[in-house]
């Protein structure tokens, strides 16, 4: 697979070493990397606002000027496809990664095979976008990336499947749908069923997404929807 990987972290040491951690693993699972290395968030923002194309960013937290998480929630704002992973020395930073749909954290010192399995993880996800539903709607058949859902909604004997990109209405049963889908969704309510990387949010009676909607927790499938998003994190 071809993947446009970048580093961003201020220590040029530490840059350095996940570059030579990441071509390993490349080399190991024989992928083509491209890697661009960045100090600090400027310099990469300049380059992406040319060709908004990485697939997998690694991103410090504590930098000069924008941070980390300001940099992800930029990247984020017009790209739901890109894996992010922080790496930082800090716990305190980990529930702005629900904001941003984060793929992981790593603690500085990176562990090798800890970043090899996140990477693993990054690959299979840019993979799976590949994966289409086609729904039948009143403007046509529209193809949809799994990977681009929110959550499915059903009503009657329609179902409205919310997306990054807008909402789309079809005639199918919700269990019927859910065939089409894989561990990365749960079916939270019976009318009800979510994207986990797009929660924001969780309590005993609703999952607030990453676009601010909420969607309702069926009674007693709290520990459950909890226990798989802990899974898929």
């Amino acid at each position: 697979m071809r993947l446009k990987i970048a580093i961003c972290d201020d220590d040029a040491a530490q840059g350095a070493y996940l570059v030579e951690i990441v071509t390993e693993w490349a080399k190991k699972n024989r992928h083509l990397p491209e890697l661009k290395q960045y100090a600090d968030a400027k310099s990469f923002l300049f380059d992406y606002s040319g060709q908004k194309d990485f697939d997998i960013l690694l991103l410090d937290i504590e930098m000069p000027g924008m941070n980390g998480i300001e940099l992800a929630r930029a990247v984020r704002s017009e790209n739901s496809t890109v894996q992010i992973v922080f790496v930082t020395g800090y716990y305190e930073y980990f529930s702005d990664g629900f904001d941003v749909s984060a793929l992981h954290y790593l603690l500085k010192p990176v562990e090798e095979q800890k970043l090899f399995s996140v990477l693993d993880k990054a690959a299979g996800n840019l993979n799976y976008r590949q994966r289409s539903v086609l729904l039948a709607t009143v403007d046509g058949e529209i193809k949809v990336p799994l990977a681009d859902i929110l959550y499915v909604e059903s009503e009657n004997v329609y179902i409205i499947v919310h997306t990054v990109r807008g909402n789309y209405r079809t005639r199918m049963a919700l269990q019927k749908f859910s065939e089409q889908l894989d561990e990365t969704f749960f079916k939270v309510h019976r009318s009800f069923i979510v994207g986990l990387k797009y929660i924001k949010k969780i309590t005993r009676t609703d999952v607030t997404m990453t676009n601010g909607e909420s969607v309702p927790i069926s009674r007693g499938l709290y520990d459950e929807v909890h226990a798989a998003l802990i899974k898929y994190l």
